[in-house]
């Protein structure tokens, strides 16, 4: 049994977006998750970390969904700024239900489970007081309190937190969100978000006790990244 993640999935098995136009890493992407996902097994816990489909609905995201739902292991699902799919939780929860999908869960305003360590995350969003604008501080301020919220209701177990958006990058810092991790004993980081040219920019490392760790499908060569156990 082993806790894995991985971002930026960007499937799009019934609606008309080949990643390929990205560069040839994204080629035959469906089959290299597939592949990777094999090496897992039934136990495992894979939290993916926002964008999983290209879908603008549930319907147009379904077979993505039963594609995620056959690989191996349990799947923990949080928003990406690519997931128009997105809705209510319990409008996801009734989608499954009704298509037999059982091994997807939701991550938002909530925490789940892994031994005794708390999954906790929230999509995240990229906001400076300088630049942004008052639609930008709404989003950080909504996404602060789902952050928040999830590591509430962690209690004391130790934390993993799992964004879309990393909180450092480049020059960029989200004080708000570190301030979050260091208040509730946050000890690890994964994001996703970041691809291409934007990889050279990314911040991985120990930060201020917390281990980041950027875990999109790209830089992963599409094989998720093993959290627990090392």
């Amino acid at each position: 049994m082993a806790l894995y993640a991985i971002g930026d999935l960007h499937l799009s098995i019934s609606s008309n977006k080949p990643m390929d136009v990205f560069g040839p890493v994204w080629e035959n992407h469906t089959e290299k998750l597939k592949k990777a996902f094999s090496a897992l097994s039934p136990d495992d816990v894979t939290v993916i970390c926002g964008d999983l489909s290209w879908g603008m609905d549930m319907d147009e995201s379904k077979e993505d969904f039963l594609f995620i739902d056959s690989l191996p292991g349990r799947k923990i699902v949080l928003k990406g700024n690519h997931d128009y799919w997105w809705s209510t939780v319990s409008k996801a929860k009734a989608f499954f239900e009704d298509n037999g999908i059982s091994t997807i869960d939701i991550l938002n305003n909530n925490c789940f489970f892994y031994e005794d360590t708390a999954i906790c995350g929230t999509r995240g969003w990229f906001y400076e007081e300088e630049t942004g604008t008052s639609h930008d501080k709404k989003i950080m301020n909504r996404e602060l309190m789902r952050l928040e919220a999830s590591l509430k209701a962690a209690g004391d177990l130790p934390k993993i937190a799992f964004l879309h958006y990393p909180p450092k990058y480049g020059n960029y810092m989200c004080e708000e969100i570190i301030g979050l991790f260091e208040k509730y004993g946050v000890t690890m980081c994964c994001f996703g978000h970041i691809h291409c040219k934007g990889i050279s920019s990314r911040f991985e490392g120990l930060y201020r006790g917390v281990s980041y760790k950027l875990v999109s499908a790209d830089f992963l060569g599409f094989r998720p990244l093993k959290i627990i156990p090392d």
